[in-house]
């Protein structure tokens, strides 16, 4: 009986403070603004809410785009806006909104009853008049005292104006996502066109998105804005607002984001962002892309950043330059790309991704860029390097990717003299007959390059001796290092094959660029970034990379022997390999690369000051590039080689020469002094190979003076002959 008379008077308790006390606070609190004066005077409202644009400069300062997604000022009138769309909001937002006084007695008792119960503001139930009041004359507190203020003010408001007055100033500065303000600039980013001209089906959708417009934003988020579009064609067929047949119509217009192939019949269409710019459309696609991974959408095109890019606007005018000049006298879809990376800082001077970002047929399209192995996520502040796509696929490097092979090996200790045989032929030991490519040549012409060095088997791309190599090194330890050395497209944990050596799989001219910058910065990877540095609208720093302290993007990935040793090869592709003819008159090093039938030709060279990768091929599928301006096939030491060798002559010609390091000797290793591998031969101690000349590992020659880089004012117009230098019959350079 005790226990009873306990839990009786609990009970009591519990309904007197819970259900009594909040009933006498909510009815004080309503009679307070619907029976007692008010004040006389509205309070000011606040400066017109505008959306913040971003502004991107390049490196010297200039402003050379805009972020945005929206017009931060579009005048609207009453008479502008449609009825449709006037009884797609009321329906969604405020049913009873031409009946009540500012404020919705049943939906503010249901909203105070339920805040008071969960001890905090957990329920809405404003009408149309207090969120427009809430927006222009308080903040956006979630408190009780402020929904109080807001009940009072919106209850004074509604006295003296008019029902349409305040819809119209409600809807003339709602936010609606995407950076839009206001039923203009919101049918203006989403549609593509005035407010007047809205259809039902685009109205539903506005009024849908007014609850959360981040959630139901309908390009992110597509799925949720049709299931709100829905939500609010029911409740106006509910409320009578339209007819059964209207319902039916717009029901089946179903929100779709436009892509490359243009709006969907039918649909509500959905027009992509705008991105308002003057120039460098494929540098700013690449830095958008970036900025969309690091920070997300509403932070790039309505936080009100101040973007300083990496962009040289004088680099960047040699590379259009040079890729128009270039592909002169060609038609699409034959595209060239080039990228220029700064070693020392991965800076990214100059991005040209084809010959016309805004042709209809083949632009939209970044070739500099890659594909990625799935979606990024957006807005997850990874940190360089991460894959970013452009829309393509990647392309295969050909034998450009040896240097990858030569670094795996030089790790292992196997010097840059060892020498291997180099047969025509060459054929995987217990390669499966169903796998393809198990034996290898070195060209159409076969030719048998007896015992030869492993450093002039890199000057002359012997595929036979390259596919020795990447079984000593081991196949998986030369994904690793590619990927190590900047090759995001490179899934180091994925299985791959000897193939790989020979540049089957496919990368990027961004990555390529990259990774080569690797070998001229002595080892010490500067992840590749658009990007000097980053302020909020505040004036808060996000993003800093002119300080190169961050170990996540600049840190050590292989050894200064490594890549001295690399790039002391490479400097012979260009002296006196596959590139001969490309010299800038300046110490250089680079490798050509041409994958199978010469359907993608490549040179990737650096400086110590540069590091650049030309890429060419088709854009569409994949064909061979045949009897293009005289040149019959095209290989990575043809077309290509020369579009390097004028970008890099005129990006160069400010900066003085300076030489690579000489490199120190590679430390023979267990698996190189086993030196029975593949049937090689290894040199032993001697100090040098003839035939290597000047500059080589174990002997050192002061270099010639080196000839200052023509000094011309605007980018050459024409190059020199590229000699194809042939040995015998050489592998596809």
């Amino acid at each position: 009986m005790n226990r009873l008379r306990l839990a009786v008077k609990a009970v009591t308790v519990f309904l007197i403070s819970t259900v009594l006390v909040p009933i006498a606070v909510v009815g004080t609190v309503i009679s307070s603004f619907l029976f007692l004066p008010l004040p006389a005077t509205l309070p000011e409202a606040k400066a017109g809410i505008e959306s913040k644009i971003s502004h991107v400069y390049a490196a010297d300062g200039t402003e050379i785009a805009l972020f945005r997604e929206f017009e931060t000022s579009i005048p609207v009138r009453p008479q502008d806006i449609p009825a449709v769309l006037k009884q797609a909001v009321v329906a969604s937002e405020d049913r009873r909104f031409y009946s009540h006084g500012g404020v919705d007695v049943q939906g503010s008792l249901r909203a105070l009853w339920a805040d008071l119960q969960g001890k905090g503001v957990v329920q809405g139930g404003s009408t149309i008049t207090q969120q427009y009041v809430k927006n222009a004359y308080l903040n956006e507190k979630r408190t009780i005292t402020r929904k109080v203020r807001e009940a009072i003010l919106a209850s004074q408001l509604d006295r003296k104006s008019a029902k349409d007055d305040i819809l119209f100033r409600y809807l003339e500065s709602i936010y609606l996502g995407g950076g839009a303000y206001g039923v203009e600039a919101a049918s203006e980013t989403y549609f593509g066109h005035p407010v007047s001209q809205l259809t039902l089906s685009e109205a539903a959708l506005l009024a849908g998105v007014i609850p959360a417009p981040t959630r139901y934003a309908p390009r992110q988020n597509a799925a949720l804005a049709e299931t709100r579009r829905m939500i609010v064609l029911r409740e106006m067929l509910d409320q009578k607002r339209i007819t059964q047949q209207q319902f039916e119509e717009a029901a089946a217009q179903q929100v779709f984001v436009i892509t490359q192939f243009g709006p969907r019949k039918g649909a509500t269409n959905i027009v992509p962002p705008v991105t308002v710019q003057q120039r460098y459309p494929y540098f700013i696609d690449y830095l958008r892309k970036y900025l969309e991974r690091r920070y997300g959408h509403e932070t790039v095109y309505r936080g009100g950043l101040r973007i300083y890019t990496t962009l040289d606007p004088k680099m960047q005018a040699a590379a259009e330059f040079t890729i128009t000049n270039t592909l002169s006298g060609t038609k699409p879809p034959l595209e060239m790309a080039l990228v220029a990376v700064e070693p020392a800082t991965g800076y990214v001077k100059a991005m040209v991704g084809g010959r016309d970002f805004y042709d209809k047929a083949y632009g939209q399209t970044n070739l500099a860029l890659g594909a990625c192995p799935g979606p990024p996520i957006e807005g997850d502040h990874a940190t360089p390097p991460f894959c970013i796509a452009g829309g393509g696929t990647g392309r295969q490097p050909g034998s450009s990717f040896k240097p990858f092979t030569l670094a795996t090996a030089f790790e292992e200790g196997i010097s840059p003299n060892k020498v291997y045989a180099g047969p025509f032929q060459y054929t995987y030991p217990k390669c499966p007959p169903i796998q393809k490519g198990c034996t290898v040549r070195n060209t159409e012409e076969a030719e048998n390059f007896g015992a030869i060095p492993l450093r002039q088997a890199t000057w002359h791309s012997v595929n036979t001796v390259f596919a020795q190599l990447v079984q000593d090194v081991g196949v998986q330890r030369t994904a690793e290092m590619a990927n190590r050395l900047g090759e995001t497209m490179i899934d180091p944990k994925k299985q791959h094959f000897p193939g790989i050596t020979l540049g089957t799989e496919e990368v990027s001219p961004l990555d390529h660029a990259a990774s080569y910058a690797v070998f001229a910065n002595r080892g010490v990877r500067a992840a590749p970034v658009p990007v000097l540095r980053i302020t909020d609208g505040t004036g808060k720093v996000l993003e800093d990379n002119t300080k190169l302290d961050d170990p996540a993007r600049v840190k050590r990935v292989i050894s200064e022997t490594v890549a001295d040793n690399v790039t002391d090869v490479l400097r012979g592709v260009i002296t006196s390999g596959t590139a001969k003819g490309s010299d800038i008159g300046r110490p250089a090093a680079g490798k050509t690369g041409t994958s199978e039938n010469n359907q993608d030709a490549w040179f990737a060279g650096f400086t110590p000051a540069l590091s650049t990768a030309v890429w060419m091929g088709y854009a569409d599928t994949p064909r061979p590039l045949l009897g293009i301006k005289g040149v019959a096939r095209v290989y990575g030491g043809t077309i290509p080689a020369r579009a390097w060798h004028d970008f890099m002559l005129f990006a160069l010609k400010d900066v003085p020469p300076t030489d690579f390091n000489q490199p120190a000797p590679i430390q023979a290793t267990a698996l190189d002094t086993a030196h029975q591998l593949r049937g090689g031969i290894d040199p032993g101690d001697r100090r040098g190979i003839i035939g290597i000349g000047p500059g080589g590992v174990y002997q050192y020659n002061p270099p010639p003076p080196v000839a200052e880089a023509p000094t011309t004012t605007s980018p050459p117009t024409t190059a020199p002959e590229t000699t194809t230098t042939k040995p015998g019959g050489l592998a596809p350079p």
